[in-house]
């Protein structure tokens, strides 16, 4: 994912599925190329960068 696509994700009210390492995610804040995400499935929270970051669950197309 792309920096500018984030933040239109981020500043939309639509929901849009976003996963990180086959795992579902919600964006909390951004900064530079990090992402502080938390995971849907544990509530555990994670930095990451948002290249790592995709729309789509690849795994299931």
């Amino acid at each position: 994912m792309n920096l500018e696509r984030l933040h239109v994700m981020l500043n939309n009210k639509e929901k849009v599925n976003v996963y990180y390492d086959e795992r579902p995610v919600w964006v909390q804040e951004v900064h530079d190329n990090i992402a502080k995400v938390s995971f849907i499935d544990n509530f555990e929270e994670k930095d990451v960068y948002i290249e790592d970051l995709y729309e789509n669950d690849l795994y299931n197309k």
